[in-house]
């Protein structure tokens, strides 16, 4: 009945719209009111053309068309001895759009909304389009807590058939969360719950951060951050029974009663496995994280049921299907789980497939890959191809799919897409640290020289301690197993004058290294280096009496042949923004006895990356260094090792700490109670704890990262000398941005047992990266 209606009242309107028109034979055609759309466009739509007869119901169905355009407002048919004459009233065109009291938003963000809802400069104006515009406006403050906003639209004529659009905005305060309630919680505490949260009520942060404003999506973020809580600890038959978010009438502020029903905490009776296992059941119930007698966690569920897919995947079952069946007890509140096994038919990589990589070439990516084509697809063999990838520095992203190929079932392809960035740089700028003081450097350098891989780098920095005159070389795959060939060539000038802590000497050292890095396993790489230094050393009247008598003994020139060998491991998920893994490095270095300095030198660093929760990450980093002379020689002083600053024990003025040279009265002895120069020492000993953590303002940042730490740490001479007493601690905060001018570092410590005569410095800083 209702489309029957709708069928008459559209005869009706059409009816009105056309005079009645008797049957004829169209001659000719001709359209009259336009002023801005061009006549051939009204022709192209009219559904009737020369030649045609026109009668009532084609008339309509013509004048039913051209309004379908959306272009005109009236419509008119006439008939005049053969020819057809259209008479059409265009809608008016939009001239002009102001927006007027936009605070929270920039005009050209909230035009490019209204755009996005059809309304911008230069199209047809649509009353229906301009309301539709004034909603989305709406749900853009709404977005962003403005409740009580109003928005007052004005369309005023202009000349040629056009309209100006002004959008008057009162934005109003923005709505605040006042409270956040939870009923119907007895085992864990209001404050436990909602600090889980994203939104929250106002605090320190929040007029930063925003999460006092309510948000539908953030809402049912933390309602299922709250779900995973509760089954994480067992809670099997936790349920959200009702959610009400409700606004006063002033629409300043909003509630959030959230209702729960919390259930009994439920423990695993038994773990049970079916189906086709393919690899032995005891192997599989060891990658089980859930344990019979323990509580139940979904999260160690969720894992169990990856860990054994991705082993599955190893022996190339890549589409395996694993399903967790529970059995609930709810008399005796225990669960039993059978893991039911499906893998599937076994598949393997038919080819790798690269794109994206316009400049690198094929084989740069391909070398990387631990998956074969034409072999059985591994899981873990495509994770790592995927992380060496990354490891390369060359690509911005890199993304792996493996999707099946059509009509073969037992084969998938792998597509790697990448996304190439800059490896060049030709750069001229300054720096500052505390040790240099003003960095004036240049560098041209490329990571993937003509897309080969290799590096290549010349480097001017100067300062007012060290000046430095560089050319590198490294060629990451000089054999195709993966051994590199590195060459450096040198020129150090070192000047301790400015440093008021170290003792004075100045020394020019050229040299060159060759480099050779041989991989012994996936992870781990053994450096072989063997280099030649010459060094010239100036004394100053000021300068130490060590200093002095090794230059009695050796000269001011010295010629030295040092080998360095080093064992690093790396196995951590990132190298910008670790969250777990360790790095451990061997470093030693020695001349070779036919040389005119005969020494060693030797150091161990490592790394302990432990996730803690999502974003809080424990560092542990322990250093230990030691060196001297062989044959009866001692160890050259300017090889000695140094603490405090950055990379040591922050809150101690950078190599401020050790042994320091005595201050002699005219007969030679010391002068109690003066302390000299430091002059470093033989032997160091280094440790630090961090929890590095996101700024709180930049949580989806990846450039920005805080520590709070502690350090220890201290050079010394003889092993009887490390104790409590004598090594220096500090804690504080310290801030790591990676910005486009490269690192820059903050640390603010305070020192927890500095002795009379240290050389305290609480705030320390670092901008760009030295060579």
């Amino acid at each position: 009945m209702k489309f029957k209606c709708l069928v008459i009242l559209s005869c009706l309107f059409y009816s009105l719209v056309c005079e009645a028109i008797e049957p004829f034979v169209v001659k000719d055609i001709r359209v009259d009111g336009i002023q801005r759309t061009d006549a051939g466009t009204v022709f192209s739509y009219l559904p009737i053309k020369v030649g045609d007869v026109l009668d009532d119901t084609k008339a309509a169905a013509a004048i039913k068309t051209l309004y379908a355009t959306g272009f005109f407002q009236d419509i008119k048919l006439k008939a005049q001895d053969g020819l057809l004459i259209v008479q059409i009233q265009e809608r008016p065109a939009i001239a002009q759009i102001n927006i007027n009291g936009a605070k929270e938003f920039e005009k050209d963000k909230l035009k490019e909304g209204l755009k996005q809802a059809g309304l911008s400069e230069s199209r047809i104006f649509s009353r229906a389009l301009l309301e539709k515009a004034e909603q989305e406006l709406k749900r853009q403050y709404i977005s962003r807590g403005k409740y009580a906003v109003k928005i007052t639209t004005t369309t005023t004529p202009l000349e040629r058939n056009r309209v100006g659009i002004n959008f008057d905005i009162e934005e109003g305060k923005t709505t605040r969360i006042r409270h956040i309630n939870i009923v119907g919680n007895e085992v864990f505490s209001d404050s436990d719950l909602i600090g889980l949260f994203v939104l929250r009520t106002p605090g320190l942060l929040t007029w930063f951060t925003k999460d006092d404003q309510y948000s539908k999506q953030k809402l049912s973020a933390d309602l299922e951050t709250l779900r995973s809580y509760y089954l994480d600890r067992g809670y099997l038959e936790f349920n959200i029974d009702s959610t009400q978010v409700s606004i006063t009438p002033d629409l300043k502020d909003i509630y959030i009663t959230i209702n729960i029903t919390e259930g009994p905490q439920y423990t695993v009776s038994d773990i049970k496995l079916a189906g086709n296992l393919l690899v032995p059941e005891q192997e599989l119930r060891k990658l089980i994280k859930l344990k019979p007698g323990g509580v139940f966690n979904r999260e160690k569920l969720t894992e169990s049921i990856k860990l054994i897919t991705d082993r599955l995947g190893d022996e190339g079952y890549a589409f395996a299907n694993v399903n967790a069946s529970p059995e609930l007890d709810k008399d005796s509140r225990k669960t039993a789980f059978t893991f039911y096994i499906d893998p599937g038919r076994r598949v393997y990589v038919r080819r790798i497939n690269i794109s994206g990589n316009d400049r690198t070439r094929d084989e740069v990516i391909r070398r990387e890959f631990r998956q074969m084509e034409g072999a059985w697809h591994s899981t873990s063999q495509i994770n790592r191809s995927k992380q060496r990838v990354d490891r390369t520095d060359f690509f911005s992203n890199v993304d792996v799919e493996t999707p099946p190929v059509p009509d073969a079932p037992d084969q998938v392809d792998i597509n790697v897409s990448v996304t190439e960035k800059p490896t060049g740089s030709i750069m001229f700028g300054a720096g500052y640290s505390d040790l240099e003081g003003i960095i004036l450097n240049g560098s041209v350098s490329q990571n993937n020289i003509f897309g080969t891989g290799n590096f290549l780098s010349v480097n001017v920095n100067t300062g007012s301690v060290n000046k430095i005159f560089a050319a590198s070389f490294t060629n990451p795959y000089w054999t195709i197993n993966g051994v590199s060939l590195g060459v450096d060539i040198f020129r150090r000038y070192l000047n301790t004058n400015s440093l008021s802590n170290v003792g004075v000497f100045n020394t020019d050292t050229s040299g060159a290294t060759l480099r050779f890095g041989i991989p012994i396993a996936e992870n781990d790489i053994v450096s072989l280096g063997l280099g030649a230094e010459h060094t010239k050393i100036d004394l100053k009247a000021n300068s130490p009496q060590r200093f002095r008598d090794f230059v009695e003994q050796f000269g001011s020139s010295t010629n030295n042949l040092p080998i360095t060998l080093s064992w690093a491991r790396d196995n951590r998920d990132s190298a910008i923004w670790t969250t777990s893994g360790t790095t451990h490095r061997v470093f030693g270095e020695i001349s070779l006895p036919f040389a005119e300095l005969e020494y060693y030198k030797a150091s161990y660093e490592q790394k302990w990356f432990v996730p803690i929760t999502r974003i809080f990450t424990l560092m542990l980093n322990g250093q230990v260094g030691v060196g001297d002379g062989y044959s009866g020689e001692p160890l050259p002083f300017f090889k000695n090792f140094f603490a405090g600053g950055f990379n040591s024990v922050r809150g101690y003025n950078i190599n401020s700490l050790g042994p320091r040279d005595p201050i002699l009265d005219a007969n030679g002895n010391p002068i109690p109670g003066r302390r000299g120069s430091v002059v470093g020492a033989s032997k160091r000993v280094v440790g630090s704890a961090e929890i590095l953590f996101p700024a709180p303002f930049m949580k989806d940042s990846k450039s920005v990262r805080l520590a709070a730490f502690i350090d220890g740490g201290n050079v010394f001479n003889d092993w009887s000398e490390l104790d409590l007493n004598y090594l220096r601690f500090s804690t504080g905060l310290a801030v790591t941005w990676i910005s486009p001018m490269g690192p820059l570092r903050f640390s603010v410590a305070q020192p927890l047992n500095d002795q009379k005569g240290d050389d305290i410095q609480r705030f320390q800083f670092q901008l760009g990266q030295t060579f």
